[in-house]
């Protein structure tokens, strides 16, 4: 059963967060993935953040472009960590998107990534950093992925 779900705003996001789900595959952590725009259907963004925990969902990652609503549109309707990677789909490659996702209102947070593919992999290792909280195997896939990685850097 998924843990995490990822949601993109447009199927033209799904390039742009292969990063992301080849992390979270990497680590062991079991994903969904919708498409749900905040713009052309809020119903279905709202329905599926109310039922998220009940389907056992414990981390939402939210990737959009332009306005970039989604992230803090899911935010808005549930009690679980939201992630929000700002897509570059507009002729401001991305800072509208980055500022859109970053700039919640006090009390309805969302965490915000970098622009693109870094962002992207961050939102998956930080899911795997919340997830490590309570599932030790996830925990120990990134404990061992961060030892390899300071490996690199010898």
């Amino acid at each position: 059963m998924p843990l995490v779900a990822v949601i993109m705003g447009s199927k033209s996001d799904t390039e742009a967060m292969r990063p992301a789900l080849e992390v979270l595959t990497r680590l062991g952590i079991e994903y969904e993935v919708s498409i749900l725009s905040a713009h052309r259907n809020p119903e279905k963004v709202r329905q599926f953040a109310l039922a998220a925990r009940g389907r056992w969902i414990e981390v939402i990652i939210a990737a959009a472009g332009g306005a970039a609503h989604l992230p803090g549109v899911l935010a808005s309707w549930t009690t679980l960590p939201v992630i929000g990677v700002p897509l570059a789909t507009s002729e401001l490659q991305g800072v509208d998107a980055l500022y859109s996702i970053v700039q919640m209102p006090a009390g309805v947070p969302v965490a915000c990534m970098a622009v693109g593919t870094a962002g992207a992999k961050n939102a998956a290792y930080l899911t795997a950093e919340i997830l490590g909280l309570q599932h030790d195997e996830i925990r120990k896939a990134y404990e061992k992925y961060r030892s390899d990685l300071q490996g690199d850097n010898k």
